[in-house]
């Protein structure tokens, strides 16, 4: 393992130079790795896990736009694609990558393939977390590990393929065997990591519940929108509201935020924007912070995944979904931005207002 120093603060997080696949291989050489669920996370981990030279197998059930997708991938029926029970059965180390409702709906299922001396696999602390409220209690002669990319399946699988990879957190919640911490960093390095850190399921899950309500969707959604209200309020015409809120943003600033920082991104812009935004960041600091708070406390609280189990499970659910998306969808900020990204894919560059 080794020490980096984060912003100030020793962290230890384990590289390939520390755990190389050749010693991930050999550790799960005798596992057999299935992966259930086809969906968001198990498309890129499985391929990556395959490519690295696991011994992988997929459940999904058939007839599904998953098991389609799977049968495109290269699974093959009766060989490594089988349905959710037979995979489970034959796995020694379970994938569950199903969604939390899914999970949930999955457990009573897929608990009596857990026999002594297997491994459960996550990759969302959410069904352990909240075992209250989701019923996911492990049986205490098993693993129980977690490896949580910090990104999308398909951000995962597109770093792999091109020589990189994308960091992951681990966990272990149980160790039966032992073996378990190894497990999950063999793991980690298998699905394509490039550099592990260890936490604990409940801290992956809220800091994970607390990101996507907050800065990585719902505040970024929220505040995209109250500036665009601002902006057309004040005169300002759909195009130039919608450039100067989002386009923007997502096509000059944040890639360039990832790729150097934010100090060089203040000091790379005009003195007229670089006083502007020192100016104001403190003001939109305290004026988010109780918010912010005010969601963690609501996630910690189990009071988030009261809400998403209650409203995921609904039988209407899908048509509710859909009710919201194509009211976003049809806004006039989002209507604008459909135009503006027409227009940018005939020119290949951001449009100017």
């Amino acid at each position: 393992m080794a020490t980096i120093n984060f912003g100030g603060v020793p962290e230890t997080v384990i590289t390939r130079d520390e755990f190389p696949l050749s010693a991930a291989l050999n550790l799960l050489k005798d596992e057999t790795i299935a992966v259930i669920g086809y969906g968001v996370q198990g498309p890129g981990q499985a391929l990556n896990m395959r490519d690295n030279g696991f011994r992988v197998i997929v459940g999904q059930r058939e007839g599904t736009p998953s098991y389609e997708r799977a049968l495109k991938d290269g699974w093959v029926p009766g060989e490594t694609l089988f349905g959710i029970e037979e995979a489970a059965d034959k796995g020694t180390i379970i994938c569950n990558l199903l969604s939390d409702a899914g999970q949930i709906a999955l457990w009573p299922t897929l608990q009596k393939y857990l026999t002594p001396g297997k491994t459960l696999y996550f990759s969302h602390g959410f069904g352990i977390t909240f075992n209250d409220q989701t019923g996911i209690v492990p049986a205490k002669d098993i693993d129980v590990i977690l490896v949580a990319p910090k990104g999308s399946g398909t951000s995962l699988r597109r770093l792999f393929v091109a020589g990189g990879g994308l960091n992951s957190s681990f966990a272990v919640f149980q160790d039966a065997s032992g073996k378990a911490f190894e497990k999950a960093v063999a793991m980690g390095i298998g699905v394509g990591s490039g550099y592990l850190f260890e936490t604990d399921f409940k801290k992956e899950v809220y800091s994970d519940l607390t990101g996507e309500r907050g800065v990585l969707m719902g505040a970024l959604a929220g505040i995209i929108e109250a500036q665009y209200q601002v902006l057309r309020q004040r005169g300002h015409s759909p195009s130039e509201a919608f450039n100067e809120t989002v386009e923007e943003l997502t096509q000059s600033l944040v890639p360039l935020v990832g790729e150097n920082g934010m100090d060089w991104m203040f000091a790379n812009c005009s003195v007229t924007a670089q006083r502007g935004a020192l100016d104001w960041k403190g003001k939109f600091r305290e004026a988010t912070l109780p918010v912010l708070n005010e969601l963690y406390d609501s996630v910690a609280s189990g009071e988030e995944a009261r809400r998403t189990i209650e409203r995921g499970s609904t039988p209407n659910y899908r048509q509710e979904l859909e009710a919201e998306l194509k009211e976003v969808r049809e806004s006039e900020l989002w209507a604008t931005g459909a135009t503006v990204r027409e227009l940018r894919s005939r020119t290949g560059e951001s449009v100017e207002a």
